[in-house]
């Protein structure tokens, strides 16, 4: 069991079942190449506060990175059997072209893979949905396998728990867990990195109003555990902030970081 996990369902007063640790779930180190491009294939979580892949981008400029060519594919409300992925591999389709400063059309060149990666996030509560579930897995394997076939990785989102329901991160983290070592999959472990957070400081709100949506300090979470998790370098000193005081953009951050290297030590423990 992970002790992250452990930790965070004491803290939390959760209890935890036990699952098998995935053989593989987050890479020991960053790719000899970073990603060149990324597909976000998700619903509102991934679309709220002008998108998570633009926080991303931004993370990386601040850095003195390269961005990602990024893009995203959101359907509200949506789980994974919502998703055409095999369509969003198509030639001359997504990504085909961007705007520069000036509002000019750019044709991106072709690419082979077209993407690189391929980051899926499920509903908020469909891998833990005792009709959803099996839907959950099924699609997880499907979809890596189709995005494998176009020469990309998978990548699965841990979502998080809702705010008034924080028994749903234990069994969103084994879902997730187990999905990453079925599909040989990377996880994103944001899930646990909220649960983390709120632990630790509660008066950081992540969640919107509605208690399931990200605040724009919860996309700012999810968007540094993604850069440490793709890129396997810390967001910490990153002067990226997306509007939040300095403060909590460095707590968020080193949050991210800790989170990651956790979930990262624990599935090279287990393997």
């Amino acid at each position: 069991m992970s002790r992250l996990i452990a930790a965070l369902a004491a803290l939390l007063g959760l209890a935890l079942p036990a699952w098998s640790q995935p053989a593989w779930a987050q890479p020991a180190a960053a790719p000899a190449e970073p990603p060149g491009a990324v597909i976000y294939i998700g619903n509102s979580f991934f679309y709220y506060n002008n998108g998570i892949h633009g926080l991303v981008t931004q993370m990386q400029r601040a850095a003195g990175l390269r961005p990602f060519r990024a893009t995203l594919v959101g359907i509200g409300g949506s789980g994974f059997d919502w998703h055409d992925v095999n369509s969003y591999f198509r030639p001359n389709a997504l990504g085909r072209y961007s705007f520069d400063q000036n509002n000019n059309v750019v044709m991106n060149p072709p690419r082979t893979p077209l993407f690189d990666v391929a980051i899926m996030m499920d509903c908020s509560q469909c891998p833990i949905h005792p009709q959803l579930s099996p839907v959950f897995h099924e699609f997880a394997r499907r979809h890596s396998e189709t995005i494998r076939s176009h020469g990309a990785r998978p990548a699965l989102f841990m979502s998080w728990a809702n705010k008034n329901r924080p028994e749903m991160t234990a069994p969103l983290a084994e879902a997730y867990t187990a999905a990453g070592r079925a599909n040989n999959a990377l996880v994103i472990p944001a899930g646990l990195a909220f649960a983390r957070a709120m632990a630790e400081r509660p008066q950081v709100n992540l969640h919107h109003a509605d208690l399931r949506h990200p605040s724009p300090a919860g996309t700012y979470l999810a968007a540094a555990t993604i850069f440490a998790s793709l890129l396997g370098r810390s967001p910490e000193g990153n002067s990226f902030h997306a509007g939040l005081d300095a403060e909590t953009a460095a707590f968020l951050q080193r949050i991210a970081w800790e989170t990651v290297r956790s979930y990262q030590a624990t599935q090279r423990a287990a393997n």
